[in-house]
């Protein structure tokens, strides 16, 4: 086999090992993980929700029976809800740190522990690792989304909430930039999340995405014309447009399936031509600004001369 497509393979193992760690995460609660929320986006499409969530449950047992098999399954578990509570509590994290109370005896294993944590955080939690002093081994824990000053909805609560922002505003995005509200719950339900049931991470979901979120702006949550009974739709809110993009929202849908933007075809010419946007506006308003500058300091000028 080439050396390449072995290195493929492997990325490829990890990630699902990462799926299944997810289960020692999540206790009886239920699930959570990003190959069902994978799952769940791809089956609004495809009317294969039933499929998907069958794949799910044996995926969800093949996770439990490789947490058995592989002692270091259990170090990335305890590792999220270490890099959890430091995110939460807004702390900074090291490498020493992490060895000294999470990775103990495994430390001969702690990048790939670590490398595999961080997977999990970035695809169920919406947070990146990154390490921001190679010398002193300092990470920063980075929400993809600023969901406020804090980075998070409410800071009594204190809990994360980009996950679950990631995901909707990717069903939105893949049905064509406006989601029925049934066809969001139908993928939240996929990865264990109802709109009656308090979640084990999230709380309430329900008032997340059709208040929190929506008070925030991140989210446009209105009635559907002419509905009777009524019934409701999600739209991306003015900050979600600020503060990310289509084509952020389709690599992080990508790598929780495993593929590429491009691998979505239709979805990735979308992205582009929003990218191109973007490009233009942020163009356009640069030149506005130059433009300003120099009418200001033309006007100075001639103040200047004027005095004299």
């Amino acid at each position: 086999m080439p050396r390449g497509q072995k290195s493929k393979l492997r990325a490829r193992e990890r990630r699902r090992q990462a799926r299944g760690e997810t289960q020692g995460l999540e206790g009886p609660e239920g699930s959570s993980s990003p190959a069902s929320a994978g799952a769940a986006v791809s089956c609004t499409n495809s009317g294969e929700g039933a499929k998907s969530q069958d794949e799910g449950s044996q995926q969800s047992s093949k996770g439990t029976e490789l947490s058995r098999r592989d002692p270091l399954n259990k170090k990335v578990v305890l590792l999220v809800q270490f890099l959890l509570q430091k995110y939460q509590k807004k702390e900074p994290v090291t490498r020493a740190d992490m060895l000294k109370y999470v990775i103990k005896k495994y430390r001969y294993h702690f990048n790939d522990i670590l490398k595999r944590a961080s997977e999990h955080m970035e695809l169920a939690f919406g947070i990146d690792v990154k390490e921001v002093d190679p010398i002193r081994h300092c990470y920063a824990l980075l929400s993809k989304l600023d969901l406020s000053v804090d980075g998070t909805v409410h800071e009594e609560e204190n809990t994360p909430k980009t996950g679950i922002l990631m995901i909707v505003l990717g069903v939105i995005f893949m049905k064509g930039n406006c989601a029925r509200e049934e066809d969001v719950w139908e993928v939240l339900n996929l990865m264990g999340i109802y709109s009656d049931k308090k979640h084990f991470i999230y709380g309430e979901p329900k008032k997340i995405i059709t208040e929190d979120l929506v008070q925030l702006k991140y989210l446009e949550y209105r009635q559907v014309p002419n509905s009777d009974p009524p019934r409701y739709e999600f739209l991306w809110g003015p900050r979600a447009h600020a503060e990310t993009s289509k084509m952020r929202i389709l690599e992080f849908l990508a790598k929780v399936h495993d593929t590429v933007p491009s691998a979505f075809p239709a979805w990735y010419e979308e992205a582009l031509r929003d990218e191109e946007e973007r490009a233009r506006a942020r163009a356009a308003a640069r030149a506005r600004i130059t433009a300003m500058a120099s009418a200001r300091a033309r006007a100075m000028a001639s103040s200047s001369s004027h005095s004299k």
